[in-house]
């Protein structure tokens, strides 16, 4: 044991480890971590550093990046006969759909499409955007819920309204005709007005008896001028042949008495 320790205690040898080591076992830690005190912690917060803001935000400095999403290709279908339906239509009468019986259905658009008028279903995602930047942006407020719209290139009001009388559940909210944006009324007093073929009718009457009556105004004064010319003509032709006869008269009553007095 002794030369053991002997040979601890003396100067190790380069390449030599010793075959027996003293080691010195220490203590074990009992300290566990202990929570601050209270009022340690509250000056802890009162005293933290807090770091000046920039001048600038930093999203004015870096504009957010937002990224595009690219259009659904059945969006972009819709949206291109959304734009063809308005282009092509000169009535386009906007009504709301409430629940209807397919045989119903089936049957009224049968009826209308007789008259070449029909139905089409477009949802108000596609048909809003649309109408804010055309000119028909005042239809805008009939859009609201569930809706269809009934569309023909021609313009058949009279027709369109004698078929929707039979379907209480489909009812007429407001119509663009010819350009023109018609309220539920408006499209009712429209159908009264006569057709386009007799009011052209009446409106070539009135302007040709305007034009007769404007050029009966003046010929009137030519043609009385030329009457009175006339009537003066034939009252001094026939004032000079009464001249000629009775002078006449008064050389046949001379002539027998100068003869008499050369006899």
């Amino acid at each position: 044991m002794a030369a053991a320790a002997w040979c601890c205690r003396a100067p190790c040898r380069t390449g030599w480890l010793p075959s027996l080591q003293i080691v010195r076992h220490a203590k074990s830690v009992t300290r566990h971590w202990k929570a601050m005190h209270f009022e340690r912690q509250k000056l802890m917060a009162v005293t933290e550093y807090i770091a000046p803001k920039p001048a600038v935000p930093e999203k004015c400095i870096a504009p957010r990046i937002k990224a595009v999403k690219e259009e659904n290709g059945y969006a972009k279908l819709l949206r291109w006969q959304v734009a063809e339906t308005f282009k092509d239509s000169k009535m386009i009468a906007v009504c709301q759909h409430n629940f209807t019986p397919s045989e119903e259905m089936l049957l009224m658009k049968h009826r209308l499409r007789k008259h070449n008028i029909h139905v089409k279903f477009f949802p108000n995602e596609i048909v809003r955007p649309y109408l804010s930047v055309s000119k028909y942006k005042n239809l805008l407020p009939l859009f609201v819920g569930c809706n269809l719209m009934l569309v023909s290139p021609e313009i058949k009001v009279k027709e369109m309204l004698r078929i929707l009388k039979n379907v209480p559940q489909i009812n007429l909210l407001g119509a663009c005709i010819d350009n023109t944006i018609l309220s539920n009324q408006g499209v009712v007093n429209y159908s009264k007005l006569p057709a386009m073929e007799i009011t052209q009718g009446q409106v070539v009457g009135t302007l040709s008896l305007m034009a007769s009556q404007t050029r009966g105004l003046l010929q009137h004064s030519s043609v009385h001028l030329t009457a009175l010319l006339d009537q003066y003509i034939k009252q001094q032709s026939f004032g000079a042949g009464e001249t000629d006869g009775k002078a006449g008269d008064g050389q046949a009553e001379l002539w027998p008495a100068k003869s008499s007095a050369g006899l």
